[in-house]
């Protein structure tokens, strides 16, 4: 069993940063494919952005490309979604998430372990 943590969310203006952090528990992380998703009141959880096993792909949905950076420290094991220029839209619970084929998936389906999720808010 893999247990995913993540930490960071809260509360920020327009405009503003936060960086979340998903601790990841598993001897085999640095083989697996992680990613972000979020889900806002009322609607599906959505890709926001995914990294390769090795860290050297990464892919953005459209809506935060230029804005989100996600990044991995497989020493660590930890994966990170650094958010800037933070809008209202953004507000969702966000779940960081392990595929542990590393397929590069958009899809939540194709991920295997999911944490508990951390909520940001971001006023107007």
């Amino acid at each position: 069993q893999v247990q995913l943590v993540e930490s960071g969310g809260g509360l920020v203006q327009t405009g503003g940063s936060l960086k979340l952090s998903c601790a990841v528990d598993g001897r085999a992380f640095s083989s697996y494919g992680m990613a972000w998703f979020r889900q806002a009141p009322g609607k599906e959880r959505e890709f926001v952005a995914g990294i390769s096993w090795s860290g050297s792909e990464t892919f953005y949905a459209d809506s935060v490309k230029g804005r989100f950076t996600i990044s991995r420290d497989n020493a660590k094991s930890t994966v990170g979604l650094q958010m800037n220029s933070l809008k209202p839209e953004d507000t969702a619970v966000y779940y960081c998430a392990a595929d542990i084929y590393a397929r590069s998936s958009w899809y939540a389906y194709e991920y295997n372990y999911w944490g508990q999720g951390t909520q940001v808010t971001v006023s107007s």
